[in-house]
C-alpha cells in the first residue's frame, strides 16, 4: 500500500472518488454511445452478438498484496476477462469495474490500480464504461464485467468437438503455476527475517506470466487470417486438464493428449525440479495460463501447425474411450480435473 502521499479515500466521497479515477476516460469504440456518468451505460453491437463474462476477485483468494503491485493486479484484473472474450472467438470491446475497498487503501492506491487496468484496455482498444466502488471490512474485492461482440457465424462454444478433430494450445504450460510458487516460498522467507532482498534473476519470465499474463488476441487474429474456425475453444483459467474435460464433457466426446507434446518453458522446468514437482502435473493442474485450448477439424492439420505459437497436443475422441494423457512411456492415465472447488476445506 502507498505509504508517502497517502490521501485518504473518505476526503474525496464515493461520488468524488469515481469521478476523480475516470475523469480520463474517453470512450474509443464507435459501439459505446455513452460510458461513465449515467445510471446506465449505452451500447450499440448491431449486427453483431453481444459476449458478456464476469469475473470476480477476491484478496487472500486469488491474490495476496504482499508480493502483487496494485499496478498489476489492474492488469491482470481486465486481461482475465479479455481472455474469455477471446476465448468465444470474439472482440472485447468494454468492461465495468466494480471495487469494494477496506480503509487501509488509499486515492493513491487506486490509481495504480487504475493505470494498470486503463493500460491494459489502451493494448486492446476497449472501453471503461462504469461501475460501482463500495467499502469493505475484509480487504479488496474486484468484480469486472466485460462486454465484447461476434459475428453469430464466428462465435465459438466449448461444446463442438468431434471425433479425430485436433487438440491444441497456445504458448507454454505451468510457468504461472510456478511462478505463483516462487513468490509463496520468497513471503514464507520475508515473514521470518526482518531484513530480505530475493533474487529473482533468470526466473523474470515465471513473475511475468502469474503478475502480468496476456490475453492471446494474437492467436485469434492469426486463426481467423488462416479461414481456421476452432470446432470448440475455451481459455486456461484452472489448468489444462480442468479445461479440456469441460469440453469434453460439453462435447459429449473423449480425448487422447500426449505427455510428449506439452508445452513447457525452460524457467518452468528449472522451477519445477528445484521445488521436486512433478513437471507434466505442473502444466496440466497448474492454472492461471491465460492460454487458448482449441479443436480444429484434422484437415486443418497442416495450416494449424504452420501457426507460431500454437502446438498440437493430441486428438478428440469417442466419450467412452474417456480422457486420458498418454506418457513417453505409452501408458495411459485418465485426466483428472484439479480446478477450485469453493466447498472444499
Amino acid at each position: 500500500m502507498q505509504e508517502r502521499n497517502r490521501t485518504e479515500i473518505s476526503s474525496l466521497g464515493e461520488f468524488g472518488l469515481i469521478k476523480h479515477l475516470t475523469k480520463d476516460i474517453e470512450s474509443i469504440n464507435p459501439e459505446t454511445k455513452y460510458g461513465v456518468g449515467d445510471d446506465a451505460a449505452v451500447i450499440d453491437s448491431t449486427p453483431l452478438q453481444t459476449l458478456i463474462t464476469t469475473d470476480m476477485l477476491m484478496e487472500g483468494v486469488h491474490f495476496d498484496l504482499v508480493y502483487t503491485p496494485l499496478k498489476h493486479l489492474g492488469y491482470k484484473s481486465a486481461i482475465v476477462n479479455f481472455s474469455d472474450i477471446y476465448a468465444m472467438n470474439g472482440t472485447p470491446k468494454q468492461i465495468t469495474v466494480s471495487l469494494a475497498v477496506s480503509k487501509r487503501f488509499c486515492i493513491e492506491d487506486l490509481e495504480q490500480f487504475y493505470e494498470g487496468l486503463k493500460l491494459a484496455c489502451q493494448l486492446h482498444h476497449v472501453d471503461i464504461i462504469g461501475g460501482d466502488t463500495t467499502s469493505s471490512v475484509t480487504g479488496l474485492a474486484i468484480s469486472i464485467t466485460c462486454i465484447g461482440v461476434a459475428d453469430k457465424e464466428q462465435i465459438v462454444y466449448r461444446n463442438g468437438a468431434k471425433e479425430t478433430d485436433l487438440i491444441c494450445v497456445t504458448g507454454d504450460l505451468g510457468a504461472a503455476y510456478m511462478g505463483l510458487q516462487l513468490l509463496e516460498r520468497e513471503k514464507a522467507v520475508f515473514e521470518g527475517q526482518n531484513e530480505v532482498n530475493p533474487d529473482f534473476t533468470g526466473k523474470e519470465y515465471l513473475l511475468e506470466r502469474q503478475l502480468k499474463p496476456e490475453a492471446r488476441k494474437d492467436i485469434v487474429e492469426k486463426l481467423r487470417n488462416e479461414g481456421i474456425k476452432p470446432t470448440a475453444m475455451i481459455d486456461i483459467s484452472d489448468g489444462l486438464s480442468s479445461e479440456l474435460m469441460h469440453i469434453c464433457s460439453q462435447s459429449h466426446a473423449g480425448c487422447r493428449i500426449y505427455e510428449d507434446r506439452l508445452p513447457i518453458d525452460y524457467q518452468t522446468a528449472v522451477m519445477a525440479e528445484e521445488f521436486n514437482m512433478n513437471l507434466s502435473t505442473c502444466a496440466l493442474n497448474g492454472g492461471e495460463d491465460y492460454e487458448l485450448l482449441f479443436t480444429v477439424p484434422l484437415t486443418e492439420h497442416e495450416k494449424v501447425s504452420a501457426i507460431k505459437g500454437v502446438k498440437v497436443i493430441g486428438y478428440i475422441t469417442k466419450p467412452e474411450l474417456g480422457c486420458a494423457l498418454i506418457t513417453r512411456d505409452n501408458q495411459e492415465f485418465e485426466l483428472k480435473a484439479q480446478g477450485w472447488n469453493p466447498l472444499k476445506e
